[in-house]
């Protein structure tokens, strides 16, 4: 049986370790979230971001613009926001409406407040071994496996999923972990074949039971970063929890596992930024 790793409770003790640091800074990090257009899951993601300023103690400001905003006039909104010393952070909230180009939103937002760790000059700076932000779910995730003493160093890791937000930049943090990585995708052959190669195995498709029981080596880590619903409206990942859990060394649960810590990384990433700026 599977040790459960609990993301829930790791971010809680992640979040209190930020509102302490926080406290000892000149000013308040100030976080400033933009939400287009009435995505249902996009509201509940923002909320739960507000409440986790508010228990680190943070600023924060949130702007809902209507979904017919112009690419124009959220790029404006964002270049404003680059301007404000009060502001630490800017994250706008994907999927955008239709329309506006998502890279070159992102591409707007200054480096140094890029809290989401998507800017193409902190992208860079992870390939090459330099400072900067992380995207917040790989950061998550490696947050986990070292809270657990799981060390990828010599591992066979396999990566399912090659998003920029969570599947490329999850390859290379493992490999600066020294694991030897293997990144799979739509048009992998084999791919069962592959997993049960994995010592630590990362779940990143958003496809329920993706990962199934006969494709998991005995004794090997699971990372289910997906936030799906199966057909009776239950949440869950991209793996066949009950059956794999039964297989596996340790495993997330969805949900409680991995999207508590991309929230905290978030906060994190803000205090860093905050005091980057206050230094």
């Amino acid at each position: 049986m599977a040790t459960i790793l609990d993301g829930k409770a790791l971010a809680e003790q992640c979040k209190q370790e930020v509102k302490k640091a926080a406290e000892t800074l000149a000013r308040r990090p100030g976080l400033a979230v933009i939400i287009v257009g009435n995505n249902p899951a996009s509201r509940v993601y923002v909320n739960s971001k507000r409440k986790d300023c508010e228990e680190c103690g943070f600023f924060s400001e949130e702007y809902a613009l209507p979904e017919e905003t112009t690419q124009g006039e959220l790029i404006a909104l964002i270049e404003q926001l680059n301007k404000r010393q009060e502001i630490d952070g800017i994250l706008c909230q994907l999927p955008l409406p239709q329309g506006i180009d998502e890279e070159a939103v992102l591409m707007a937002i200054s480096p140094e407040k890029d809290v989401d760790g998507f800017h193409p000059m902190n992208m860079g700076a992870l390939l090459v071994g330099k400072e900067g932000f992380l995207p917040c779910t790989p950061y998550g995730i490696m947050e986990i496996l070292k809270a657990y003493h799981i060390d990828p160093k010599g591992k066979q890791c396999v990566v399912i999923g090659r998003s920029n937000i969570v599947g490329k930049p999850m390859a290379l943090l493992l490999l600066q972990k020294h694991g030897t990585v293997t990144i799979c995708h739509s048009r992998t052959q084999n791919l069962a074949e592959i997993c049960r190669t994995a010592d630590i195995l990362v779940a990143a498709v958003g496809k329920v039971n993706v990962v199934t029981a006969d494709m998991v080596k005995p004794g090997a880590v699971i990372i289910d970063v997906a936030m799906n619903r199966n057909q009776a409206g239950k949440l869950c990942g991209d793996v066949d929890y009950p059956a794999v859990k039964e297989i596996a060394s340790a495993i997330t649960p969805v949900p409680g596992g991995v999207g508590p810590m991309t929230r905290a990384m978030l906060m994190k990433n803000t205090l860093l930024a905050a005091q980057k700026h206050q230094a």
